[in-house]
């Protein structure tokens, strides 16, 4: 029995509420009268429901986000229908702004906005004294960094051997890119190096290999930001990986020096470029030196084994298709082995809003709020991008069609025109580009190449095979093996080693 539950409903079960883990940590003399309870968000609400309430607490505290808020939200009813005696909490970034109007915000007790580290536990002990806040909404002040309890010490085994574990040496962003949360005045903090390291090097003794870093800009400080890669070099044991969020275009000498001797395919980058287009960049308040970040983005493609995830965002404002295709090409150039292509959400806070009318935008009004349409681009070339991203995360992100995708683009003057083709031909056979086995989606790839593009039945084969038993399959397709040399139809093996599956997909294809 708790008289504090902290909960949430995850994307899945491998990710891992950081949130609740910071809550808890900070909880000080109440931490043993709490504990954490994880849900993934395809669990009924009303079974989450029966589970919270079979510990009889006081308090439950909710965190709410773009992923989860219909889920929350029908907890929270169900839950002050059944215990309307429970306090209930809710907090995260999607119930910190634009609070009027939303229904959870209607039912739940309190709402603390903002990082809520210490603010949740000092509301803890008020609710168990008796004492009622004066207000619904409480605005949670920045919390000193420095007085923050880490709390890498909640990861349990099961969470270091099957999960992602999140990790953070700071917090905020100095940038203002107006579709982001970051773009809210919030200054940037440093946790403390050496403790923080002290806590990474425990984590390592109980033998986390996998580290995903959320701060929003992991190389803004170079110093720190050596000291870190360093810091990870010097302990690198074989299957080690390291995510980090980087500015694309802050990569100096002596940071890429360190990069370059990590091991091939441990580092993955994630860089978020977002548009080419200057216009649009301005428009949205993003300062970047493209220039720089061709350089940087050509020097770790070609001179480090670092796995780069590229992002660009569709439908930004005053944005066309055509100069997203432009800005899409310009990245296919430089090689990266990810580039998640996504559409514009409007996240609550965020200044993005004031395009709405001058550009015509116009978002879903279920989460993730998505852009449906603007001035520049339709509903009908919005939803066909859609199906085009969907296709190139199965084909081209995914690692399992390393050899053969790039077929679909290579002689094309565009890479996205030729890609495009593809996905057209495909959803117009296949009515959809999701929910497709793999096994129909390499049939289908290989119909394309061969009897659309005119290509050599022979040549596609030989680099389709090579592709599926990289996945691990030992059979040989029965459209393939009509073109495929007798050598080339034994079993092979299924794939080894300890990267992520994509990570490692791709590391093969360049080794």
């Amino acid at each position: 029995m708790a008289d504090i539950i902290l909960t949430t409903f995850n994307a899945r079960y491998i990710h891992a509420a950081f949130g609740l883990r910071y809550l808890m940590a900070n909880l000080g003399d109440l931490k043993e009268r709490a504990e954490i309870q994880e849900y993934i968000i395809k669990q009924r609400p009303i079974d989450v429901a029966e589970a919270l309430l079979a510990s009889s607490p006081k308090i439950i505290g909710l965190g709410v986000y773009i992923w989860n808020v219909p889920q929350c939200t029908e907890l929270v009813a169900i839950l002050k229908r059944l215990a309307p005696e429970v306090h209930v909490v809710i907090g995260g970034p999607e119930v910190s702004h634009e609070i009027d109007g939303q229904p959870i915000c209607q039912m739940a007790d309190v709402v603390i906005t903002g990082e809520a580290d210490l603010a949740f536990a000092q509301l803890c002990r008020d609710l168990l004294g008796g004492q009622t806040p004066d207000q619904k909404v409480i605005r949670a002040p920045l919390p000193d960094i420095n007085a923050l309890k880490m709390p890498y010490d909640l990861y349990t085994e099961e969470d270091i051997a099957h999960r992602v574990v999140y990790v953070e040496a700071s917090r905020g962003c100095p940038f203002r890119c107006e579709f982001c949360l970051s773009s809210l005045p919030m200054p940037v903090r440093k946790f403390p190096l050496e403790p923080f390291l002290a806590a990474m090097d425990r984590m390592i003794e109980r033998g986390l290999r996998h580290f995903k870093f959320v701060d929003r800009t992991f190389n803004l400080d170079l110093k720190v930001s050596a000291a870190i890669l360093e810091f990870f070099l010097e302990r690198y044991q074989p299957g080690m990986f390291f995510h980090f969020e980087m500015i694309p275009d802050r990569l100096p000498d002596g940071l890429r020096d360190i990069i370059a001797r990590f091991e091939p395919g441990c580092l993955q980058f994630e860089v978020g470029i977002q548009t080419f287009d200057a216009e649009t960049s301005k428009r949205i308040s993003r300062r970047q030196k493209v220039p720089v970040l061709e350089d940087n983005l050509t020097f770790l493609r070609e001179e480090t084994g670092v796995h780069v995830h590229a992002d660009l965002i569709a439908g930004l404002p005053g944005e066309s298709l055509e100069s997203f295709a432009r800005g899409f090409d310009r990245l296919v150039a430089l090689g990266p082995q990810e580039i998640q292509l996504g559409l514009l959400k409007r996240l609550k806070g965020t200044p993005i809003i004031r395009h709405t009318e001058p550009h015509g935008m116009v978002y879903a009004p279920a989460p993730p709020f998505e852009v449906l349409k603007t001035d520049q681009i339709s509903f009908a070339a919005m939803q066909e991008f859609k199906r085009f991203s969907l296709l190139w995360d199965r084909l081209v992100n995914s690692g399992r069609f390393v050899r053969t995708a790039p077929l679909l683009w290579e002689q094309e003057a565009s890479a996205f025109a030729g890609f495009m083709d593809w996905s057209r031909w495909f959803v117009g056979i296949e009515g959809r580009a999701h929910s497709v086995a793999h096994l129909r989606l390499t049939k289908r790839l290989f119909e394309y190449l061969t009897e659309q593009r005119g290509m050599d039945p022979r040549q596609v084969a030989s680099l389709l095979i090579e592709d599926y038993r990289q996945g691990g399959r030992q059979d040989v397709p029965g459209f393939l093996r009509p073109h495929l040399p007798q050598q080339e139809r034994r079993a092979s093996g299924k794939r080894s080693g300890t990267l992520p599956s994509r990570q490692q997909r791709h590391q093969k294809q360049s080794s």
